[in-house]
């Protein structure tokens, strides 16, 4: 691909992954409840999504959610029912419990899951991968090498941005180290995952 292409495809993608989004949030919360290695391991859930939309939009098929009004609302109900389930399930949770519990209380499997769910579960990011990548994509070369090499490039970028978030996560346990401080922060992230879920039930397709 050519180079130029690149630098600016390359700033503008990162820009996308670390926009906060279900997923970085989610890793936040998730890196302050089990820790930064168990987080970033969860990641391979959403990588695991991105990849299969990416997968989709370079055969087309994405193609279906710009047409089917039905289709998108459906995504998008299951997507924000999902979220609004975390946040409650947060909100819930008990930080009086040891650190160690914590930890072994939820599986890597179980992690990736969750990170799956929450962006398969969110049309607006399969319709991203329609309008952005091919902006970037010359008709005039092989469109599907094209989308190989830019969807990898975004799922590397992404990594990094879980391990950002991740970090962040592990930062605000630090900040929030009593029981106390433990509740505030998962009601705040359980609040902003609400908002999250709420900002995906108003959203219309563009």
């Amino acid at each position: 691909m050519d180079l130029t292409t690149l630098a600016v495809f390359i700033p503008a993608c990162f820009a996308l992954n670390m926009a906060p989004g279900p997923n970085n949030l989610l890793s936040i919360s998730n890196a302050s409840r089990y820790g930064f290695v168990r987080a970033c391991s969860g990641g391979i859930g959403r990588l695991l999504a991105f990849a299969l939309m990416i997968a989709l939009a370079a055969v087309g098929l994405t193609a279906v959610l710009h047409t089917s009004e039905l289709l998108f609302l459906g995504i998008k109900f299951v997507g924000a029912a999902y979220l609004f389930y975390l946040a409650v399930q947060l909100w819930r949770a008990q930080p009086e419990a040891g650190a160690e519990t914590a930890v072994t209380s939820m599986s890597v499997t179980r992690l990736a899951r969750q990170e799956f769910l929450v962006a398969i579960g969110n049309p607006k990011a399969i319709l991203l991968f329609t309008a952005f990548l091919p902006q970037f994509v010359d008709r005039a070369s092989t469109v599907t090498q094209q989308f190989a090499v830019l969807g990898g490039l975004f799922l590397a970028l992404e990594c990094i941005a879980i391990g950002l978030y991740c970090y962040m996560g592990i930062y605000a346990r630090r900040l929030f180290a009593r029981p106390s401080g433990k509740r505030l922060f998962n009601r705040l992230c359980a609040g902003l995952l609400a908002s999250a879920a709420s900002f995906l039930l108003v959203a219309r397709r563009s």
